[in-house]
């Protein structure tokens, strides 16, 4: 029985998640963190030294382990690609973001414009 009303307010969850709106498939996916660059490469080595394994939490706990284990010299290669792919998210969101900021320049032309018409008819007076 506890399964069942469980089960009805995961779907009302649903629900609520589908009502909200979709996210725009162009924008561009954030950057993975110093971590998950560490990771890319461990899955790669683990799998390679542990082929019959099929647990992903094996995986996983193994790399949290190994990172923490690692010194921040160590941490350093990992910290500069993620930050390097921080770098060219950030030109990339600003680009997406670019065609918002074009439309309210244009604005700000024509307000300054204004403003100059406005100074002008002050010294008038």
């Amino acid at each position: 029985m506890k399964a069942k009303a469980s089960a009805r307010g995961g779907d009302s969850r649903l629900a609520v998640k589908k009502a909200k709106a979709e996210k725009d498939p162009n924008k561009p996916k954030r950057p993975p963190s110093a971590f998950f660059v560490f990771m890319e490469g461990f899955r790669k080595d683990y799998k390679e030294k542990h082929p019959d394994n099929k647990q992903v939490s094996v995986v996983g706990k193994a790399g949290g382990e190994k990172w923490k284990s690692l010194t921040d010299a160590e941490k350093a290669p990992y910290v500069a690609k993620a930050e390097k792919l921080k770098a060219e998210y950030t030109k990339k969101i600003e680009a997406y973001n670019n065609p918002q900021a074009e439309a309210s320049g244009d604005s700000e032309k024509s307000k300054s414009e204004v403003n100059d018409e406005d100074e002008g008819s002050e010294a008038d007076e």
